[in-house]
Order: C-alpha cells, then structure tokens, then sequence
C-alpha cells in the first residue's frame, strides 16, 4: 500500500489537460490528498500551485514521453516514482490513457504496481562536465559538412565514422531515436549501450551493442560547421573534442501497474513494430 497524501504534476505546455487535471483534483479531494505542480525549468505553464518534488509521494506526468522524460529527470535525485500518463500521444513511457488516469491512481494507492529502475546514461565531457540521459544523446552535425566521429570500447577502437553523426542509447531509449535510425532495439531485461551511426558515408560500420559495464569514449572532428549535442531531444551545452558514456544502472523510477501491457506488446499495438507484409498477407487469406 501507497499512501498517496501530494501528487506532483509535471504537464505538458500546451497539450489540453482540463478533463483529466479535474479527474485527479477530484480524486484527491475524495482520498484527502493535495495536487501541486512540480517547478521545471523554462516551464511557463501553471495548473497548480508550487510543489518541491521531496514533498510528493508520486509524480504524475500529462502529456507523452516528453513529459515522463522530463518528471523522470525531475524526480531522480529524491528517488519519486512517476507515473505517465498520455494525453493524445502515442508513446512507450506513457503506459496509461488519459481516461485512465484515476484508475491508475487507485492501483498505486492499492499497491498494485512496481517501481522500474530506469537506467540512465552518464555522459562526461572533456571539461568534466557531468549530465544524465535517460533515453539518448545524439552528437550530429551543425552545417553542411560531415561529421567525424572515432568510437571506441573500453579503450578499442571500434570504427572512424563520417556522415550526420550517431546516438548512443540506453535500453530503454532503443526505442526511440535509435529504433528509427535503423538501429538496435533492446529487449526489456536487456542491459547495454547501442551506438547507432546517422546517414554514415561508405565504410563499414553496423549498429553496436555495448556492454552493461563497458566505457564508449566518442572523439569528435567537428570540421568548420561544428557540432551540436542533443540529451533526450533537447540541446546540451556540451563542448570538447571527447565525451565519454557509461550506463548507471539505475538513475530514475517509473510506475509500472500491475495490469500494463508488456513493454514490447506496446510497440506492435502502437504500430511502431510491424509484421512483414508477407506474413500479414497470409493472415489474410481464407486458408491461412
């Protein structure tokens, strides 16, 4: 059992969210708990007042990944639970439908949910700048001309890479940017690093898959046009010439219910896995 006495809110910033937003008030006033709204940076939008995330018990994310990323990185340092819920968006982390949402609540005050580790990926720059990514960091060029990137393995070389640059993904993150460059897709209970060149010109250089424990160290000729780092989507002030990754086991906590589908079944239902066309034709058939 979860005693559920302040929610924290972490909300989209223009996404509609009145119907669900008077769902969980409703819910709160019923269970003698309180709503705030947890402050993000750059965030302008206010649906609640002012609450530190130490002071909640669980946050509540409204809107799609990009929400749950955000609550996730939000409530890490305390160790808060955040439970994502999608309002009109086809996400991975947003497990629960909008008009789910009291019921969500209802399972975690009952106890009927886990908390899952989210792994995080360390990222340290030349300058020992240190920041955490929870699903990515994507290192891409900044002009017209290519990026150069030398990649190794725990001190091997792995390959010299030209083109738009790569990402290096968590497990979790292998299904997002990673996935859609053509790249790995890490199976729950999976641990590693996938690395995954962008649009590489010529060579020989397959998606890779590193080790729970190994350590990527990415040497980067940025040319004339330079180069920009993106953590989870959204710019990083990254500088230097070298940056080194390593996965930290557990960094953040999501909700998973009781009832939530298997994390896999979620990708195929939201059409992000496809079956070969093949085979769906033959689904088709009267025969089999």
């Amino acid at each position: 059992m979860m005693p559920l006495r302040r929610l924290g809110l972490v909300v989209h910033p223009v996404r509609p969210l009145d119907g669900v937003l008077a769902e969980l008030r409703e819910w709160a006033a019923a269970h003698g708990a309180e709503v705030g709204q947890v402050p993000i940076d750059g965030q302008t939008r206010n649906v609640a007042d002012r609450v530190e995330v130490d002071e909640c018990e669980l946050l509540v994310a409204l809107g799609g990944d990009g929400t749950t990323l955000t609550a996730l990185h939000a409530g890490a340092p305390a160790a808060r639970p955040v439970l994502g819920i999608a309002c009109g968006s086809v996400g991975v982390l947003t497990s629960v439908a909008a008009d789910r949402a009291v019921a969500a609540l209802d399972s975690v005050e009952a106890g009927d949910w886990s908390a899952l580790d989210v792994p995080g990926l360390e990222i340290r720059s030349g300058d020992g700048t240190v920041e955490i990514a929870i699903n990515d960091l994507t290192v891409i060029r900044d002009g017209p001309s290519q990026l150069i990137v030398s990649v190794a393995v725990d001190d091997v070389l792995y390959a010299r890479v030209a083109g738009d640059g790569l990402v290096v993904a968590t497990p979790l993150g292998s299904s997002a940017y990673t996935m859609a460059a053509g790249g790995p897709l890490l199976a729950p209970g999976a641990s590693g690093l996938a690395v995954t060149p962008l649009a590489p010109h010529g060579g020989s250089c397959p998606p890779l898959v590193a080790g729970a424990e190994s350590r990527i160290a990415l040497t980067i000729d940025a040319g004339h046009y330079g180069s920009r780092h993106e953590i989870d989507g959204r710019r990083s002030s990254l500088a230097g010439e070298l940056i080194e990754l390593s996965l930290r086991p557990t960094y953040a906590k999501l909700v998973e219910l009781g009832s939530e589908e298997p994390r896999l079944t979620g990708l195929r239902r939201r059409g992000l896995i496809l079956d070969s066309p093949r085979v769906l034709v033959r689904d088709t058939r009267p025969d089999g």
